[in-house]
């Protein structure tokens, strides 16, 4: 009995009676269940955290160096914290230019002073300058305002270089006798290498009147009209209509030969004589001092003297430091290019002589 029931059938062995084993028709390969395949969910990649620093910072220095405001660069360190750590780095703040580094006086304060020296840390030429004018004239720290400065002018800044020069003609921070004509001189020719208009008009001046130098009437006059040549260039550059056109190269040839041709005929000069051209957008240093001494007028002495060109924003660093118009004598200036370009915006049509001086005329003809 029990023999009977261990022995099994060569059916039930091969699958039959409910084994667990089946074989497919006509194979010998068993059959295999099919399973269900799991797919996985789809997981969202951040491509972001996997760029390398190197890009983030030079796309950071690209909008540093064209950003047209200091909101578009410190808006781009909000954005995540990525951005706020690497926006500090040292090429970024070292091609931040002047309009990003346009601080205005509402929003001075420590942190605005601190980034200013941070951009200076960095080399930015751009921060010595301005830096070194809010030192130098709002702050009253002469001797690191001009430091700084010079630290630009070293690397050709033409705004340092002639700002330099405007020291050494007045004896800023010093006394009358802290005069330097033939270094202002030099500082000037300089800056007008580099481009500057001021300073090109500043050097026409100096040789016309020889002031620091020897007399040169043809020389200098050459000189002045090149400046003007220049800022008539570049305020027909500047307007929407000519910016992009077809038309801009003739034009801009058609005024140089223009203005050779009136250095060879003796014409009169462009824009000291007439030329109605806007006035040249301010640097940000001196678009500052302006709004420091108009915001707050007790930050001068009353004794001191406010350049009367209205986007200069310098003022005297002791009493009777800037020259007075020889004809009113109620406006005074820094520069003889700030006295140019002042008589041609509104002095010109305000400048009439003391009426005591009217009045004894007028007596003596009599």
């Amino acid at each position: 009995m029990e023999a009977r029931q261990c022995l099994r059938t060569l059916a039930q062995i091969n699958g039959g009676g409910g084994g667990k084993r089946r074989w497919k028709q006509g194979g010998d390969e068993p059959r295999r269940r099919k399973r269900r395949m799991l797919v996985a969910p789809a997981v969202e990649v951040d491509h972001f955290d996997s760029l390398p620093d190197d890009i983030i910072v030079t796309v950071l220095s690209k909008l540093s160096s064209s950003a047209n405001r200091p909101q578009d660069l410190f808006s781009a360190f909000l954005t995540c914290k990525r951005f706020h750590v690497l926006g500090n780095h040292s090429l970024v703040l070292s091609k931040a230019n002047a309009r990003c580094l346009a601080v205005r006086v509402k929003a001075w304060s420590e942190a605005a002073h601190g980034f200013l020296q941070r951009c200076v840390d960095c080399g930015n030429i751009e921060a010595c300058f301005i830096l070194g004018m809010i030192r130098f004239y709002a702050l009253g720290n002469r001797g690191s305002g001009a430091s700084l400065m010079a630290k630009a002018a070293i690397r050709s800044h033409p705004w340092s270089l002639y700002s330099l020069a405007i020291i050494q003609f007045n004896g800023s921070g010093g006394s009358k006798n802290a005069k330097d004509l033939r270094a202002g001189v030099a500082l000037s020719a300089r800056a007008a290498f580099f481009g500057h208009v001021d300073a090109l008009r500043e050097l026409g001046h100096c040789l016309q009147d020889g002031y620091g130098v020897r007399r040169n009437v043809n020389e200098g006059r050459r000189f002045l009209l090149q400046a003007n040549t220049r800022e008539l260039v570049s305020a027909i550059a500047s307007l929407p209509a000519w910016k992009n056109g077809p038309h801009r190269r003739a034009t801009t040839e058609g005024i140089a030969e223009a203005a050779a041709a009136a250095a060879a005929g003796g014409s009169p000069l462009l824009s000291d004589f007439g030329w109605n051209l806007p006035p040249p957008e301010p640097h940000p240093a001196n678009r500052f001092l302006v709004d420091w001494f108009q915001s707050s007028p007790t930050r001068l002495p009353e004794d001191l003297r406010l350049c009367s060109q209205r986007n200069c924003g310098r003022p005297e660093t002791r009493r009777h430091e800037f020259r007075r118009c020889s004809v009113c004598g109620v406006v005074s200036y820094c520069s003889r290019a700030c006295q140019a370009l002042d008589w041609r915006l509104s002095h010109k049509a305000e400048c009439v002589p003391p009426a005591i001086f009217v009045a004894d005329v007028a007596a003596g003809t009599d």
